[in-house]
């Protein structure tokens, strides 16, 4: 009896989609699962993308099926090598294995050419002379059924000389197109004759000038799939209503293991900008540094920032998968990226706005080295040692002139204790002209060294530090939001709300020595301010810089 209530409650735990491709396994209708993951080349991927990598990849792996990576490269207007290769390579860091191979829509150019070709022969497809305009005026409304072009009932004759000249070019752009010949009076929109096919002499990233038409994504979209034997073709839910003309053309074509599409919910993610459009203005006017400016949630800028594979497959699997259309908070993408480093990582000491500390009765010239945990909730990441001397840096908000209550750091008689080292006592402070503190005096109790014990001395505060001599100097960035998250990302003309505050940068800050050898992509916690990342883009040797990842602190509570 246990048996079988643990059972139904696997069944019940499988998402839709899971439950759709077991029933066509346990019919007989699929033998081997395949999947695919088939992005427009005409920007970076974002968010939103991962998820859909992450399910046609997770869903192959999970039925020991194939995965294919392919390019739907069917509009040469917009579309660039180099998005190709950022595609490839945001794929393969996800860990969405395609083997190595890349598909691409346009070699299979010939194969819809000759599947038009196949239409024009059954009947199904004609050559229209109708412009856009009047195509648009023909097809009818959503309450009004559409006319039929004058140009409909064109013989199979007519329609393939038509199709072969419009092939060689003999036609400007834009005067005829092939229509699929449907149902003009269907209540579906999209089966109402749509064009299939354009004259268009566009110069293609793969194909250049070979090609002067151009297939229609809908018409492309099923073939792909069909050649390339996929069995579960899923989308987001904006195709649902193309799910007619999708099951139309690999019927027509008579395909003889027709694809199925599956239709689920978009990643929405509160407070950013994932349109590509919106992302393209914006690196357009330098308003970000790129297409991988880490304020941004393409997976190029996650990646940048410093987070994780494991923390965006861990999002995604909070989020889970439906058809019900929804957001998803951004701070429980921020939750997973901290509960992914929070183990693996090591906690350092950085000072981000520093104010030199100087310990007066500690000898000059002296140097003694103290042990630190790298991480103590992970004993296995070991220990370093870590300089300690006369003169240091604090952060500057950890002393105050006049403390508000409460206030446990540093201030004129108070004693703190400084993180792996020793308690110190103010004594004294210097301002300059313009009464900002430059200098920090205190006296330090050799008998409270870090590990020692120092029986019956209690302090209620804990600063970090860096030893001044020793210290690295870096940048670093800090970043919030890139749209203000009080007015939402769109004003109402439409334009973006940006926030001023989006990135703020320190250029003298202070590390522990260990860090002058970190790479590109390293990351850290910085104890007390977060956990931050060697910039790959713009970090040097000899001069480090770094990106906040995430914050400490969460908003977001798992189950909430």
């Amino acid at each position: 009896m246990e048996n079988d209530n643990k059972e139904t409650k696997e069944i019940v735990s499988r998402n839709f989609i899971e439950q759709i491709i077991d029933k066509d396994l346990a019919e007989g209708h699929v033998k081997k699962v395949v999947t695919r993951f088939p992005p427009e080349p005409n920007g970076y991927l974002h968010i939103g993308h991962a998820k859909s990598i992450l399910l046609n990849y997770g869903l192959a792996k999970e039925y020991d099926g194939v995965f294919n990576l392919r390019f739907d490269d069917t509009n040469p207007t917009k579309e660039k090598t180099e998005f190709v290769e950022s595609i490839v390579k945001d794929v393969d860091w996800l860990g969405a294995d395609h083997h190595g191979d890349v598909y691409f829509a346009s070699n299979y150019f010939q194969e819809m050419y000759d599947a038009a070709v196949k239409l024009i022969k059954k009947g199904k497809a004609y050559v229209c002379d109708l412009s856009a305009d009047q195509i648009r005026e023909y097809r009818g409304t959503l309450t009004e059924p559409g006319k039929n072009s004058p140009y409909r009932d064109r013989s199979v004759e007519e329609n393939l000389d038509l199709f072969e000249r419009m092939k060689n070019g003999e036609f400007p752009d834009g005067s005829k197109v092939l229509r699929a010949k449907i149902d003009m009076a269907s209540p579906n929109m999209n089966m109402r004759d749509p064009v299939i096919y354009r004259v268009a002499r566009m110069s293609h990233h793969n194909t250049g000038d070979q090609w002067c038409i151009y297939p229609m994504y809908d018409f492309a979209h099923p073939i792909e799939d069909a050649v390339e034997g996929v069995t579960h073709s899923i989308c987001t839910l904006e195709f649902e209503d193309h799910r007619p003309l999708y099951d139309w053309v690999v019927q027509e074509l008579e395909y003889e293991n027709p694809p199925k599409q599956i239709e689920f919910a978009k990643m929405y993610l509160t407070n950013v900008i994932t349109g590509k459009r919106y992302i393209k203005r914006l690196v357009d006017e330098g308003i970000v540094d790129g297409w991988d400016d880490p304020r941004l949630v393409t997976i190029a800028a996650l990646r940048r920032r410093g987070f994780t594979p494991e923390s965006i497959k861990m999002f995604m699997d909070l989020a889970g998968v439906s058809k019900s259309q929804s957001s998803v908070d951004y701070a429980m993408l921020e939750y997973c990226i901290r509960e992914d480093l929070k183990l693996k990582r090591s906690r350092v000491m950085a000072v981000l706005d520093p104010v030199k500390l100087v310990i007066d009765n500690y000898p000059e010239g002296q140097v003694e080295y103290l042990d630190a945990a790298n991480n103590q909730e992970n004993e296995a990441l070991g220990s370093r040692k870590l300089p300690f001397c006369r003169e240091l840096y604090i952060e500057r908000d950890d002393f105050m002139e006049v403390p508000p209550k409460k206030y446990f750091r540093l201030y004129p008689g108070n004693e703190v204790r400084l993180m792996n080292a020793y308690f110190v006592r103010c004594t004294d402070f210097i301002k300059d002209e313009n009464g900002k503190v430059t200098e920090i005096h205190c006296t330090y109790d050799p008998e409270t060294k870090s590990g020692s014990g120092f029986a019956g001395r209690k302090v209620k505060g804990t600063i970090h530090w860096v030893a001044a001599p020793y210290a690295v100097k870096a940048t670093v960035r800090l970043y919030e939001n890139l749209v203000d998250e009080s007015k939402g990302v769109y004003n109402e003309d439409g334009s973006l709300n940006l926030n001023p505050n989006s990135l703020t940068v320190r250029e003298e800050c202070y590390l522990e020595p260990g860090l002058k050898d970190a790479k590109g992509g390293d990351s850290f916690q910085f104890v007390r301010n977060g956990y931050f990342c060697v910039d790959e883009k713009d970090s040097r040797p000899d001069h480090l810089v770094f990106n906040r990842i995430v914050s400490l602190k969460s908003s977001y509570k798992p189950g909430k």
